[in-house]
C-alpha cells in the first residue's frame, strides 16, 4: 500500500532544498555587490576616483562623465585614463572591504559613513575610514589591518543579511 504521507514529506524536503539553493544564490549575488554607496544612490566612495589615490597620491573627486559600473555600483573617475585603468584591474584599485570604513571593520562593525579624504594605502591596498583620526590609527597600529581581515567575513555576513532583509521587505506586499 502506498503511503501518501511519505510522498508529501518528499515534496516538502525537495521544496526546502530548492529554497536553500535559491537562498545561497541570492546571498552570493548580494555578496558580490557589497560596495559602500552610502545611504542613498549607487555611487561608490562618494564619487571619488579610486585610481587617483594610487597615481596622484591624493583624494580626487571623480566625474559622472568618466564612470564605470562594477559590483553593482557606479564608480567615478577624474579622467578616461583612470577609468580605463580601473576597468582593466578593478580589484587592484578598489578600496578594501567595499569602501566601508576600514577602522570599523577592524572592530567588527559596519560603518557606512566614510570620508574619502581619510584614506591610506598600506601594502598596495586602499583603505578608507570615516575620519582622518581613524585613518591615522589604522595606519599606525599594525594589528588594525590584521584585525580588519579577521573581522571582514562577519561584517560581510551582517551586510548580506541586512541587504537580503531590505530586498525582502521591498518585494513583500505591504
Amino acid at each position: 500500500m502506498f503511503d501518501p504521507t511519505w510522498k508529501r514529506s518528499v515534496r516538502i524536503a525537495a521544496a526546502a532544498g530548492a529554497a536553500s539553493i535559491l537562498l545561497s544564490f541570492a546571498q552570493v549575488a548580494v555578496a558580490e555587490d557589497l560596495v559602500n554607496t552610502g545611504y542613498f544612490g549607487d555611487v561608490a566612495i562618494k564619487g571619488y576616483d579610486p585610481v587617483a589615490y594610487f597615481t596622484q597620491n591624493r583624494a580626487v573627486e571623480g566625474s559622472a562623465k568618466y564612470s564605470y559600473h562594477w559590483l553593482g555600483a557606479t564608480w567615478h573617475f577624474a579622467s578616461a585614463e583612470n577609468r580605463d585603468l580601473f576597468a582593466g584591474e578593478p580589484a587592484k584599485y578598489a578600496p578594501q572591504y567595499g569602501g566601508y570604513c576600514a577602522d570599523g571593520v577592524s572592530l567588527g562593525t559596519v560603518t557606512t559613513n566614510i570620508d574619502p579624504k581619510a584614506w591610506r594605502i598600506i601594502e598596495g591596498k586602499l583603505y578608507i575610514s570615516y575620519d582622518p583620526g581613524a585613518a591615522d590609527g589604522f595606519e599606525k597600529i599594525p594589528t588594525k589591518v590584521v584585525d580588519s581581515q579577521k573581522h571582514w567575513s562577519e561584517v560581510e555576513n551582517t551586510l548580506v543579511s541586512e541587504k537580503l532583509e531590505k530586498n525582502w521587505q521591498q518585494s513583500s506586499p505591504n
